[in-house]
């Protein structure tokens, strides 16, 4: 894909943040007083000062389910250079998953997070792999040290919800030729 299709691509994209179903997000192994929201959510994540962080090891696995179906384009994970995660495996429409089952399904889409991108540069995804997301499960396997915690400060998605498609207008196009 030329860097200008890439481009194109992205500026249609918005952050998914307004489309998360909070009452349904889980994140196992978080600190009870380092949580899910303060990577997550609006406001907190903007601040460098407050992070998610593991608890027992430096494992962590997210559930994200939607409000509706979204179409994920790339995804920012932000976090310290030492302490920041590098294997990041994503699952789409996996839930109930645990650490003891998580390595039993094929992953959608697996990131090796360079300095760069916890510096808060995106990754753009396996689009084909995520056209009709309703959950997005994150492990986050390991960190960039080796390190006993995992720090997140910030995870932003980004994509589109599937019902911004207008059909309507792509037929309009058609019939004028």
């Amino acid at each position: 894909m030329s860097a200008e299709s890439a481009s194109a691509i992205q500026r249609n994209q918005v952050d998914l943040l307004d489309f998360i179903d909070w009452s349904g997000v889980e994140c196992l192994n978080q600190s009870t007083s380092h949580s899910v929201a303060n990577a997550l959510k609006q406001g907190y994540r903007e601040d460098d000062g407050l992070n998610l962080e593991s608890d027992a090891d430096e494992q962590l696995l997210l559930y994200i389910p939607f409000l509706q179906v979204i179409k994920l384009h790339s995804i920012v994970i932000k976090g310290p250079e030492e302490e920041g995660p590098k294997t990041v495996k994503l699952f789409s429409n996996k839930e109930h998953m645990g650490f003891s089952n998580v390595n039993d399904f094929p992953a959608s889409d697996t990131l090796d997070l360079s300095p760069e991108n916890l510096k808060g540069k995106p990754v753009v995804l396996k689009y084909v792999k995520f056209q009709n997301v309703r959950s997005l499960t994150i492990f986050i396997e390991d960190n960039q040290s080796g390190a006993e915690l995992t720090k997140v400060q910030k995870i932003v998605l980004c994509g589109t919800t599937v019902e911004t498609t207008d059909m309507k207008g792509l037929k309009k196009i058609e019939d004028g030729h």
